[in-house]
């Protein structure tokens, strides 16, 4: 089954860095919000710049060339506030040491990556929202699908019965379907569905290519 997140001093820094380089940003903007710091136009340039923008897609004009392409990337180090940014942290940390104690450092990163590039996908694909989207949550997502792809595959090694499986995506999809209804609609849900399927993919990759190492 998974093993315990026990991680060596390199993964827990790298881990920690990767937070806190998230809290860096959220803070300077935060500051920035307050007025303690540069322009409180600091956080929408950010947003413009940053955030994913569907539109860009198809017929919208980038601030800069590459816009289209980095923002798969760079809207998963933005966030809405401090409260979104702490609980994305927060399940970064719990989540995250579980895929670095089965995945190891590397296969984490190329997880998280995938994913955070996989809810971009997701969210241009099925948003009818001319709103931008930021946050990690798609790569977040990607990280649960890695915890409970391993969970499918050990299941299916000794095979036992999958019930358990689809409980929890089923449990995930209704805590979706709530939250996006509390946030009337401000969910971006289209993200969190390509972040899962594509940490899922990339983590059945990962696997089969372990395998035909052996």
């Amino acid at each position: 089954m998974i093993a315990q997140p026990h991680l060596d001093r390199p993964a827990k820094r790298v881990l920690l860095g990767l937070i806190a380089l998230n809290l860096l940003i959220e803070g300077i903007l935060f500051a920035a919000d307050l007025g303690l710091v540069g322009t409180r136009q600091w956080r929408p340039l950010a947003y413009q710049n940053g955030a994913f923008w569907a539109g860009l897609l198809h017929n919208w004009r980038p601030n800069y060339a590459v816009q289209p392409w980095t923002m798969f990337v760079t809207y998963a180090f933005l966030h809405g506030g401090v409260a979104h940014l702490l609980g994305n942290m927060l399940t970064l940390w719990l989540i995250g040491r579980m895929v670095i104690a089965r995945a190891g450092l590397y296969g984490f990163a190329l997880i998280y990556l995938l994913s955070a590039i996989g809810g971009g996908l997701g969210f241009g694909a099925l948003t009818l929202s001319p709103q931008p989207m930021v946050g990690a949550s798609g790569a977040l997502f990607g990280l649960v699908g890695a915890v409970i792809y391993w969970q499918w595959a050990d299941r299916r090694r000794f095979r036992l019965g999958q019930w358990p499986v689809i409980k929890t995506v089923l449990i995930l999809a209704a805590l979706n379907l709530v939250l996006w209804v509390v946030l009337d609609g401000l969910l971006a849900w289209e993200t969190h569905l390509g972040g899962f399927i594509a940490g899922w993919i990339a983590t059945a990759g990962l696997d089969w290519a372990r395998r035909r190492k052996r």
